[in-house]
């Protein structure tokens, strides 16, 4: 699928990946297309799955989540415990990532939270009563160094 995409394409994804509040006429012009044009190549672009979805970046310590925790897990080996871990992170708003890794864990968790006491919270009612969880290791984020950075393609 990647070789639909030409050098206009992968430029609009580039602009777009930057400021996904540029007006139409403003992102044509800097790829050098009408308007019309330019609007029926970003509509083909979501049609076809290569931008799913544009959304607003909020910041997160103006909105009081400030802290950012990463979480191993490692899972017992049951038939339902990947299962049954997977959907109780689909349902926990502080978790805004959930990644299943080869490796010493099962998986990483991306948690968002206010502070240490947030965290301290999300451990006792969330992660230490989840069946099937036989360990976890915390790290706690001092400070974002690279933190949803655009692709480059």
């Amino acid at each position: 699928m990647e070789n639909c995409l030409d050098k206009t394409d992968r430029q609009i994804l580039r602009l777009l990946q930057n400021n996904g509040r540029i007006h139409n006429a403003e992102l044509a012009d800097k790829v050098q297309l009408s308007p019309a044009t330019c609007h029926r190549r970003v509509q083909r672009l979501f049609d076809e799955g290569y931008i799913s979805s544009v959304r607003a970046t909020v910041n997160a310590s103006r909105v009081g989540l400030g802290m950012v925790v990463l979480v191993g897990v490692v899972l017992e080996r049951t038939a339902n415990s990947f299962p049954a871990f997977e959907a109780a992170m689909a349902e926990q708003p502080a978790v805004l990532d959930c990644y299943l890794v080869a490796g010493d864990f099962d998986y990483f968790l991306k948690i968002r939270v206010k502070d240490m006491e947030g965290f301290d919270q999300f451990h006792a009612d969330v992660l230490s009563t989840l069946p099937h969880v036989r360990q976890t290791r915390t790290f706690f984020v001092l400070r974002a160094v690279a933190d949803a950075r655009e692709y480059a393609f």
